[in-house]
């Protein structure tokens, strides 16, 4: 399981542990900033270039429409969901890329993670169709759907076991999504000092105007964070990808009172409520920080933490409600520890 893990997460500690010379800004580069929407959420994109910020803006468009065309569940022209009413079974490079990362993750957890849980998302009313709060869906029937190891790609094409399985890439969609445009930075506007968060999903290089270390603040997880401002710690870090998953945002509450969130466990069915509040990950790029944060919150109390010792490379910060007095409960891997700030 270490060597895994550190195949993808390779070079990791080294690249987070200095600033390099190339902190040091030319005469001509200046940062710019760009804010706007994509993927339905926020963008902000803050780097070191001789481009203007309107050429930044159209390469962001870009990257959005292009994204949802291929890989959205809510429009019903895009790729993936023609894929999923089985009107074609060609893919597209995004579809394959995400597809073959989403599993080696679905093998690293034996299947708590899964991008073919559509049919139960769906079920449980986090796609369409409107939750009832009186009444839970037939687990037993869908769950014959769900599997990762029930589709594979040959020549390009999708072959599914049984053509009623779909697949849902809003686990790692939005990541990948910030590392095409991360890589549009350094490729077409030649810039090596950069941060690109899409909705608090981060990939970030060099160093900020100060010359230092780019900071990413932990959101508190309590139920309808909202804000994004409300704050539990700042980590200072360069040269990564970052994603936090929580089930404190995207929940409704049942006609008992239970919580029902958007994380669903592939495995049981049901929504991967416990005691872990949300995850914080730091990974080489920003599509394995989201898939890996979604699939530690889906395992949850039981074996997430177990998983993150095990893999000496993954770098995560866990938040649990506290027990008593104890309001959180925070473990956190030791190379991240080390990028706390005060």
């Amino acid at each position: 399981m270490k060597s895994r893990i550190k195949r993808w997460l390779c070079g990791t500690l080294p690249l987070l542990a200095a600033i390099s010379a190339a902190c040091t800004p030319s005469d001509k580069a200046e940062y710019v900033q760009v804010k706007g929407l994509a993927l339905g959420t926020f963008v902000y994109i803050n780097a070191r270039t001789t481009h203007p910020a309107a050429e930044i803006a159209r390469q962001v468009e870009r990257i959005d429409s292009l994204a949802k065309a291929s890989m959205s569940i809510f429009d019903d022209e895009s790729l993936l969901s023609r894929v999923n009413r089985n009107q074609t079974d060609s893919l597209d490079e995004h579809i394959i890329f995400n597809i073959e990362l989403a599993r080696r993750f679905s093998e690293l957890s034996r299947g708590r993670y899964d991008i073919t849980v559509k049919p139960l998302v769906e079920a449980w009313g986090f796609v369409r169709k409107q939750p009832d709060p009186d009444s839970e869906p037939n687990i037993d029937s869908l769950l014959q759907f769900v599997g990762y190891d029930k589709i594979r790609i040959e020549n390009g094409r999708l072959v599914k076991e049984d053509p009623r399985i779909q697949l849902d890439f809003n686990s790692i969609a939005k990541g990948y999504v910030v590392d095409m445009m991360a890589e549009m930075l350094e490729r077409d506007m030649q810039s090596t000092d950069y941060i690109v968060d899409i909705g608090g999903e981060v990939r970030c290089k060099g160093c900020n105007e100060r010359g230092e270390r780019w900071r990413i603040g932990i959101e508190t997880p309590y139920d309808g964070n909202d804000s994004m401002e409300d704050i539990q710690r700042v980590i200072s870090i360069t040269d990564a990808g970052v994603a936090t998953s929580g089930n404190y945002r995207r929940y409704w509450t049942d006609s008992e009172g239970r919580k029902v969130a958007h994380t669903i466990d592939p495995v049981t069915g049901r929504s991967a409520v416990s005691q872990l509040l949300s995850v914080t990950v730091v990974a080489p790029t920003c599509a394995e920080a989201d898939a890996a944060g979604t699939m530690l919150l889906a395992m949850g109390s039981d074996g997430a933490v177990e998983l993150a010792e095990q893999c000496d490379d993954l770098l995560c910060y866990f938040i649990f409600a506290g027990d008593g007095d104890e309001e959180y409960r925070v473990v956190c891997s030791e190379g991240l520890r080390q990028m706390l700030t005060e």
